[in-house]
């Protein structure tokens, strides 16, 4: 009997492993691969000539170059804003620490090309109400500010992006053991020679690991880019893939040079993802020791108010201010005017939410397409994530490296492999679909589902589910009765880690959409575009509250699982 039992349940195992397999090389590894074939074979032969062709152009080289200064100086931007962020609020006696700390964090979750919306309109050349207000009451011949520029880019992303290092390092100098800075301080150094010589050292893995996060992120960033840079003529390589694209209709010629530039990001990304495992894998810096202690707060003394002043300074200009300049510009007769009581209304929400078509099926479409692929990945990240973690079998090192593979793949590219595959060159047709772009969710949230799920399924002991099976209960009887009832914490984090950013979702949708498949992200850019710019503001109004108000779900689930 028990061997009977023993069999069955290999041979279930071996069917899951398969199905999930099967899952994963249909939505994520067939378009990865197509990229790269698509790339190199053309009429049935391996074809450099004309990948040589593409990157020899003019365009992809300025387009290749401004990847790399765009995200070099975000990530170097970042690094000392979070790096900075996380000592004070972690190391520092700095006043009212939990609800900076809470601060810095939010915008992880605000969608950075609504801010590169909101600076635009802060920063114009012409018509920013920033540089307006300096050239009226100063008499300046122009503007203080161009936010059309490098700089313009890479600050708007330093602002959206330092939580990658601030999360990070927060983290290591929590655990880090105090006692060389103890020593250090008995010694006789001060606070700024501590950090500098002890502290930073200790935790550099942490630093470097989150930057190499945000170099990643930036060179496959699409939003702030199309915003800010495009009118000033400044191409990254997504913003030049979806021009190229865009403009010719999705011809072939244009998406063949699409899967070269794609395949361009992809060796980038993997580059970035080998050098980010040789930092972690180091071993060089062991700074959490075995036993319990409390960090010592280094005491900021005469520094302490202006420090924290500083900070609300920081927060007020990065976060409120855009943020405040979205919701009034959305309430705006027309753009331009000053946010006086009488040029201010609810009329272009209302607009939005009731009367005008285009808005409304963005709505619905982002909503649907959020909820959609949050449902499907969840229960199908707790499927892979169940093989991954608690079944023996072999074969389950594919399924990890599939499911993570779309992480590290940058939106444009699974947005064009999935053209390439559900096109109907190979029997399915799902473009100018909705369907095709929830297919490209699935494909790109998937590793926020495995990550999730797979987290709560290690703290399941394998126990419970050996004793459910001496009783008699099935494999699928084990999963629903033992298993998911204490995963459920997980599977509500991976919920809303794939719902919220397909709120905000625009790398991939653009490239997808069709005149009825608008999801948010692509009707606040495309109207912008046409200079619709306070509807634009007020669809981006609507997405930050419906953000908010789910990021506030969020948290209230957690705390109630917590405690």
């Amino acid at each position: 009997m028990s061997a009977l039992v023993k069999k069955n349940s290999l041979g279930m195992a071996h069917v899951i492993l398969g199905l999930s397999i099967a899952v994963l090389v249909i939505v994520v590894a067939v378009p990865v691969l197509l990229i790269f074939l698509n790339a190199f074979w053309a009429e049935g032969k391996f074809n450099i000539t004309d990948v040589i062709a593409v990157l020899r152009e003019p365009e992809t080289y300025q387009a290749l170059l401004n990847s790399l200064i765009i995200a070099s100086g975000t990530t170097l931007g970042s690094t000392a804003v979070g790096t900075f962020f996380a000592w004070l609020v972690t190391r520092t006696d700095l006043p009212f620490k939990k609800f900076m700390r809470g601060m810095f964090l939010v915008p992880f979750m605000l969608p950075s090309f609504i801010g590169a919306l909101a600076w635009k309109m802060l920063l114009s050349p012409r018509a920013g109400y920033i540089n307006r207000f300096f050239m009226d009451a100063f008499g300046l011949d122009g503007p203080i500010f161009n936010i059309y520029s490098y700089l313009g880019i890479v600050a708007v992303e330093v602002m959206y992006l330092f939580p990658f290092v601030f999360i990070q390092v927060c983290g290591a100098l929590e655990r880090m053991d105090p006692t060389l800075e103890e020593s250090a301080r008995i010694s006789g150094a001060g606070l700024f020679t501590i950090t500098r010589k002890i502290t930073i050292p200790l935790v550099l893995p942490s630093i470097l690991s989150g930057a190499l996060l945000i170099m990643l992120y930036s060179m496959a960033h699409f939003g702030t880019v199309a915003v800010l840079g495009i009118e000033n003529g400044i191409y990254n390589i997504p913003t030049l893939i979806y021009e190229r694209i865009h403009q010719s209709a999705g011809s072939f010629a244009s998406i063949r040079t699409g899967t070269v530039l794609a395949s361009v990001l992809v060796v980038s990304a993997a580059f970035i993802i080998w050098l980010q495992g040789k930092v972690l894998g180091r071993g060089r810096y062991q700074i959490i020791a075995g036993k319990s202690f409390r960090p010592v707060e280094l005491k900021l003394r005469a520094l302490r108010w202006p420090l924290l002043g500083f900070c609300l300074l920081y927060i007020g200009f990065t976060i409120v201010l855009p943020t405040a300049v979205i919701f009034l510009v959305g309430g705006l007769k027309t753009y331009g005017l000053p946010f006086a009581p009488e040029n201010l209304s609810l009329v272009n929400y209302r607009f939005i939410l009731f009367e005008y078509q285009v808005t409304k099926d963005a709505i619905l479409n982002s909503v649907t397409l959020g909820l959609a692929a949050a449902f499907i990945t969840m229960f199908a990240g707790v499927m892979i994530s169940y093989v991954i973690v608690k079944m023996r079998v072999r074969g389950k090192g594919i399924l990890e490296f599939l499911g993570m593979l779309p992480f590290s793949v940058p939106g444009s590219v699974i947005a064009l492999g999935v053209i390439l595959a559900w096109s109907g060159k190979y029997g399915v047709n799902l473009y100018n679909t909705v369907w095709i772009i929830l297919v490209a969710y699935i494909a790109r949230y998937m590793a926020f589902s495995l990550k999730a799920n797979s987290a709560a399924l290690e703290q399941v002991h394998d126990s419970l589910m050996e004793a459910a099976r001496a009783c008699g209960a099935s494999m699928w009887q084990t999963l629903r009765d033992i298993v998911l009832p204490l995963v459920r914490p997980g599977m509500l984090a991976a919920f809303f880690l794939i719902f919220l950013p397909s709120l905000r979702e625009l790398t991939v949708s653009i490239m997808l959409y069709a005149p009825t498949t608008r999801t948010i992200g692509v009707a606040i850019y495309t109207l912008n575009e046409d200079g619709e710019t306070v509807v634009s503001a007020a669809l981006a109004g609507i997405a930050l509250l419906l953000i908010i108000t789910g990021q506030t779900i969020i948290n209230r689930v957690s705390a109630k699982y917590q405690g």
